[in-house]
């Protein structure tokens, strides 16, 4: 499934390609696209057509085109969801759930998902930010953290992500280590911190030394910090990389895909040896996936949370 990097792509390549530009029309070519739109296919397609796309924004995994400034058409791409533009000429492919084309007659975008896992739905805007944790023992308040935008009501539950500047590490440590959770869990849990999924929790842990099953009650302040920093870190490689690509299902808007896959050193390398020590990397099942670490650098811990 894509992540944040790959869904950052995407966003990117929307806010150059079609945001200030106007919906001429939308055809819904598979009514699971739009599953979610309470008023069905007619419905979404109605509602966006003459309708402007002011901003192109994401919060983890999501992404959202705003329309006319009070509304979202909202995208998550599932297991092989794929924003495409392009020739509106060009033929349509068996896997497009739904064609928008545009007043000014360039490039169509195409919502393309050979699973269907993914969806589109128009939706207002709204929520707001959960409130700081007071500071322990009467300490000094935080300073706030900056206001954050509107998000669409359906996603305004998911915690921001560390590349967001409404994203408080100090907060996050806190929530954190008052769990009582194997740690690559609580990394998966949106409404701790989002965008981080399976791929760049395994990379992060790695790069920070730890065991995916470390009770969380147990960390340390530095090992949380190490944690955040290797997390922080491999989410900014892999967007400057374009995102991973395993195989054709991950692509930018340009159908192309990235390349963080060449630099991963945890997740999927079972056997090979690990670049700081030597060691095979191994392989432990985990939620019904999988979990790569290096027993060297990364030792089980005597209570693991799995």
């Amino acid at each position: 499934m894509p992540e944040l990097p790959e869904v950052e792509t995407v966003r990117a390549g929307l806010d150059r390609h079609v945001v200030g530009r106007t919906i001429a029309g939308v055809q819904v070519l598979h009514p699971r696209a739009v599953r979610r739109h309470l008023t069905g296919a007619d419905g979404f397609a109605a509602a966006l057509a003459g309708r402007s796309l002011r901003r192109a924004e994401r919060r983890g995994k999501y992404l959202w085109l705003v329309v006319d400034d009070d509304e979202a058409l909202l995208a998550h791409l599932g297991m092989s969801g794929q924003l495409l533009v392009g020739d509106p000429d060009r033929p349509l492919s068996p896997h497009v759930r739904a064609r928008f084309t545009f007043t000014d007659g360039g490039a169509d975008l195409r919502f393309t998902d050979q699973r269907t896992f993914g969806h589109l739905m128009l939706c207002p805007l709204g929520g707001s930010d959960p409130p700081q944790t007071p500071p322990a023992h009467g300490g000094t308040p935080r300073p706030p953290i900056p206001p954050r935008r509107l998000v669409p009501v359906p996603i305004a539950h998911i915690a921001p992500d560390p590349l967001e500047a409404a994203f408080d590490p100090a907060d996050f440590a806190a929530r954190l280590t008052r769990r009582h959770t194997g740690l690559k869990r609580a990394l998966l849990d949106q409404s701790l911190i989002s965008g981080v999924g399976n791929i760049y929790a395994d990379e992060a842990l790695w790069h920070a030394r730890l065991h995916w099953a470390r009770p969380t009650e147990t960390l340390r302040h530095g090992e949380v910090s190490r944690v955040l920093g290797a997390v922080h870190g491999v989410l900014a490689a892999a967007l400057r990389a374009g995102g991973t690509s395993f195989d054709t299902l991950y692509v930018n808007v340009n159908g192309e895909s990235g390349y963080f896959d060449r630099s991963l050193q945890a997740y999927g390398r079972v056997g090979e040896p690990c670049s700081r020590c030597g060691t095979p990397i191994r392989r432990e099942a985990f939620m019904n996936r999988s979990s790569y670490s290096c027993p060297h650098c990364q030792p089980r811990p005597r209570r693991p949370h799995l």
